[in-house]
């Protein structure tokens, strides 16, 4: 019995060193023009990344079973309404239930356009995330004005960058 409980901890082991690598190892790199994607929003119509060139756009994975992605909830809220004018919000909820996401995104006061709910079993094997090398959420992505990753940021960190961008 214990052998077989050890040979299943190294399975999980395993198999979470594989997926560790799969995802890091295909995602692109600061510097590197933002992996595009397309696909449709929470309001039905079509979405492509690379439409949003010309202002800053932070991509934000979360989802509504996480703690930390709710706990910081009311900073990107807040970090939109400071900067909708300059700053882009795209949201990926990764969710096993396409209904879970709506009630945590009303409370929150999610208002931004570019809504997008990603529904897997398992919810970072998305092809979004995947491309960014998501292995644990939440995960933000700040891209500048050109598509190009600039890499991961706090709230603090973006609104820091945008008001000190925008304040000359």
């Amino acid at each position: 019995m214990k052998k077989i409980l050890n040979y299943s901890i190294l399975g999980v082991i395993i198999l979470f060193g594989i997926f560790y690598m799969f995802t890091k190892f295909s995602a692109a790199e600061k510097g590197d023009l933002a992996p595009d994607f397309e696909t449709t929003l929470i309001d039905g119509t079509s979405f492509k990344l690379s439409n949003l060139q010309g202002k800053y756009v932070l991509l934000d994975f979360w989802g509504s079973w996480c703690a930390p992605c709710l706990k910081e909830s009311p900073e990107l809220v807040a970090l939109y309404k400071k900067h909708n004018n300059q700053l882009t919000i795209v949201t990926v909820a990764l969710e096993k239930n396409l209904k879970s996401w709506k009630k945590v995104a009303d409370k929150y006061g999610y208002t931004w356009k570019n809504q997008i709910v990603n529904q897997n079993r398992f919810v970072l094997l998305s092809d979004i995330a995947r491309k960014y090398g998501v292995s644990e959420i939440p995960a933000k992505f700040l891209i500048s004005p050109e598509g190009k990753l600039m890499g991961t940021y706090t709230f603090k960190q973006i609104d820091d960058l945008l008001s000190k961008t925008y304040s000359n």
